[in-house]
């Protein structure tokens, strides 16, 4: 018999949810008001999470709330009060990407199943690993990998008794899910949020190209790789999509709900991908899951493509035949609109009804019955035995009761017509009583008690002296940059997403200068990972920094020191006490995404190091892609085995609000999207003094429209009085660095 394969749609509301469980859905990924990365969406109220369960689950459905954001300190009181009320339901999983989060539920919520969000982006096997060690059970994979790649991964998942999910159908991302900043700059709305504008979907001054969007990606359709993938082993096939229409919702699941059928029935395939053409789509491409990276993988309309798609098959191109396909896809989605309202009609979203029945029999005892639904029991006391004198009346009653109205509970009625009015009952009695019933209606389990938020062993605070000053940290990327590391506390050397042959050149140039400290980037992929892992373990070096949990979990597993890069996005005390507890790290980068009192409340923990960056060019997006497909052209029309070591090149774009970007490829690296302004932040060495082990200059040569008269050098220097105390540095060095931004510093997010 085939392995069951899970059908995992997206619902941004009740009715998507609807669609979805009679499309045929095995499984629905959906957000509350609060804690997701969609709130774009209408999501779910908490009020309307159990009467939802419960439909869902008659009609064999799983439900996985959305918890993927990275959370900010002011919310961990909300963040425990809502955990403490999702323990007690019957949710099946929760989804996350904040590391303090995976950390909180494992330790303190285990009754609660872990799911890694795309947004962690996992793409290596030291990830999955770091990621079962945090507790997860199953994760989402990258959605740039290829078949070759999901089967390797999903092979290391099943080791380690996790399963993985892929998306399928849906909207690209032309960024690494995870690392994308590009709409937390521009705007405020951070993508890591769940606020993300979209603004790679946004019209450009066309380039040398002459493509008006050149970041927006058709969207992703693994409709004919399906054999492949359930060949592959993966466990949940991913439809993406909780800002999207009921109807869509409906119309996609559907279309692959029936593909899966015929799969477990060994019945021949069957081509039915029209249908996905009827719903809103940007057109679809395959490129990834292929390893087909190519320039028509883009599409320079971010809107609906269904007319452009029928117009395109049926050859149409006068007005009116143009104007007849128009209508003829109206009907098409109006059809489904109204199939779909009569498949929903009678799904009825409701608390359960309560009702309770007070008898008083003969022999002293009180009989309570219950009836929830379907359910009916009965629970008894002996009133002769009470040690009270006191007589409860059935006001009394009702109002102690009166508590089973609740989330999942609407008391109907109360009924006392055999209740004799002498019962004596206390109301440690009535209390032990309640607790029998909530624990019978919890399918005899009891509840969870609440967790109330723990402690974080912190700092001792320490008497600020000459010797407490934070360091001074830089980051090249060129080996003629080295001379500049003896004018500084710790030199970073950026090591490249494709090491390659350079292999061997760079394990000589670490081992020949042991001052320099590896700084790993956020993506490695493949034997990209292994040869990372493989120049650790040779080089051995006293101390890393890795933008990557993978190299974190590598480090960690060979007892070698590791800092936490600022591309994991660390943004309260939780995630550094998860890195601290569970992989011995030594300290952590703080996300440059938040605001000065954001910062401020983060606690250290015992013996932790926090890190800051306050200069560098402002990293807004990786990508497999190429941009310059759409940008400047390139002779090539797909991404060969060449391209990631050995090109070499540099644009810029502008949006039509008037914001430049830096496109940005180095040799070894992958396609990089840059502000066109550097990120600076000179006052929070004085307005946190004492907060940080050490600051961080980024000296690596992006090229900017942000210029400095300043040597390297010199502009070290002027940081080290900075850090040291001397505000005339502010002056010197805002005055001879220019134009930089610092908004999110203000703002945060």
């Amino acid at each position: 018999m085939n392995k069951k394969i899970e059908l995992l749609a997206p619902g941004g509301d009740i009715e998507a949810i609807k669609a979805a469980i009679v499309a045929g859905a095995d499984a629905v990924y959906f957000g509350l008001d609060s804690f997701n990365a969609r709130n774009r969406a209408i999501n779910i109220s908490f009020d309307e999470l159990n009467p939802l369960l419960a439909l869902a689950h008659k009609h064999d459905c799983q439900m996985f709330l959305t918890l993927n954001i990275i959370i900010i300190e002011s919310e961990i009181p909300a963040l425990f009060r809502l955990l403490n009320r999702i323990t007690n339901t019957d949710i099946d999983g929760v989804i996350v990407q904040d590391l303090g989060l995976f950390y909180i539920l494992r330790h303190y919520f285990p009754s609660i199943d872990i799911h890694a969000s795309t947004q962690v982006t996992t793409h290596n096997s030291g990830q999955i690993e770091f990621l079962q060690k945090l507790g997860a059970s199953r994760t989402n994979l990258s959605r740039e990998l290829t078949l070759e790649e999901i089967r390797e991964l999903t092979q290391k998942s099943h080791a380690l008794n996790m399963a993985t999910e892929v998306f399928v159908h849906g909207s690209n991302c032309i960024s690494f899910s995870g690392l994308c900043y590009i709409s937390s700059v521009h705007g405020g709305n951070s993508g890591n949020r769940g606020r993300c504008s979209q603004p790679c979907r946004d019209a450009y001054q066309p380039a040398k190209a002459g493509k008006e969007f050149p970041l927006n990606m058709k969207d992703n359709s693994a409709y004919y790789q399906f054999a492949e993938l359930a060949d592959a082993g993966v466990d949940s096939l991913k439809i993406e999509g909780r800002i999207k229409k009921p109807h869509y919702v409906y119309t996609v699941v559907n279309t692959w709900r029936k593909q899966l059928t015929r799969y477990y029935q060994h019945q021949p395939f069957v081509d039915e991908k029209i249908d996905l053409y009827r719903v809103f789509n940007r057109d679809f491409t395959d490129g990834y899951l292929t390893n087909d990276i190519n320039k028509n993988m883009f599409i320079d309309n971010p809107r609906d493509n269904s007319h452009d798609h029928f117009s395109k098959i049926t050859h149409a191109e006068t007005p009116f035949e143009l104007e007849a396909v128009k209508q003829q896809v109206y009907d098409d989605k109006t059809a489904i609109i109204q199939k779909l309202e009569n498949l929903t009609s009678d799904m009825l979203i409701d608390k359960v009804p309560l009702k309770f029945t007070f008898i008083s029999l003969d022999n002293g005892e009180l009989e309570i019955g219950v009836t929830a639904g379907d359910l009916h029991f009965s629970i008894s006391v002996d009133t002769r035995k009470q040690s009270t004198s006191r007589v409860m009346d059935q006001a009394t009653i009702t109002k102690r009761f009166n508590s089973f109205n609740n989330d999942k509970y609407r008391i109907e009625q109360f009924d006392f017509t055999r209740f004799a009015h002498d019962n004596g009952l206390s109301y440690k009695s009535i209390t032990l009583i309640k607790q029998q019933i909530e624990q019978a209606l919890n399918a005899g389990k009891p509840l969870i008690e609440t967790v109330d938020i723990p402690s974080i062993v912190v700092q001792s605070p320490k008497p600020l002296t000459e010797d407490s000053t934070a360091k001074l940290a830089i980051l090249i990327a060129r080996e003629n940059d080295i001379e500049l590391c003896e004018n500084v506390d710790t030199c970073y050397f950026q090591l490249p997403e494709h090491i390659g042959k350079r292999f061997n050149q760079l394990v000589t140039l670490l081992k020949g200068n042991p001052t320099l400290v590896p700084w790993f980037p956020s993506i490695l992929i493949g034997d990209d990972f292994n040869q990372a892992v493989a120049l650790l373990n040779l080089v051995q070096p006293k101390l890393i920094v890795t933008n990557n949990t993978g190299v974190g979990f590598a480090a960690f597993n060979a007892n070698i020191n590791w800092i936490a890069g600022p591309q994991l996005n660390l943004s309260n005390s939780f995630s550094l006490e998860a890195l601290k507890r569970t992989f011995n790290c030594r300290g952590a980068f703080i996300s440059n995404e938040l605001a000065h009192k954001q910062i401020r409340a983060i606690k250290c923990p015992e013996d932790f190091e926090l890190h800051y960056s306050i200069y560098h060019p402002t990293l807004l997006m990786t990508s497999r892609q190429c941009f310059f497909h759409q940008v400047t052209g390139c002779k090539k029309d797909k991404i060969d085995e060449q391209c990631l070591p050995k090109c070499s090149k540099h644009a810029s774009i502008i949006n039509v609000k008037d914001n430049a970007f830096v496109i940005d490829k180095q040799k070894g690296s992958y396609n990089n999207l840059y502000n066109n302004l550097n990120f600076m932040n000179v006052d929070i060495a004085t307005d946190l003094k004492g907060k940080f082990t050490s600051f961080l200059v980024d000296l690596r040569d992006i090229n900017t429209s942000t210029k400095t008269k300043l040597s390297k050098a010199t502009f070290i220097a002027e940081v080290r009085k900075l850090i040291a105390g001397d505000q005339a540095a502010i002056t010197r060095i805002t005055e001879q660095v220019q134009p930089t931004i610092s908004h999110q510093y203000t703002k945060g997010i």
